[in-house]
């Protein structure tokens, strides 16, 4: 279903004449030729973006420090912030 809705914005005068004057030579409603100068603007402004890639990210560490037993995470986070061990 599509909907519509009424919105004020203000346009340049002569932006608008010239959108208006195009209009007609193509018998076409303003609301129309906007509409479609929003589409294309919008679709493009999209086709424009890259589509989001994680980057590649290498550690070279040691592994865990001693002491710390893997996938303790309260042990973990106990020590990032320094708290007692419970």
């Amino acid at each position: 279903m599509v909907t519509h809705m009424k919105t004020t914005i203000d346009i340049a005068d002569a932006l608008l004449e010239q959108a208006k004057r195009r209009a007609r030579e193509q018998n076409r409603t303003l609301r129309d030729l906007v509409e479609e100068a929003l589409r294309r603007m919008l679709a493009e402004d999209s086709a424009k973006r890259e589509p989001f890639r994680y980057r590649r990210h290498v550690v070279h560490g040691k592994g865990l420090q001693p002491g710390i037993r893997e996938g303790d995470w309260e042990q973990i986070r106990n020590l990032i912030y320094e708290l007692p061990p419970p």
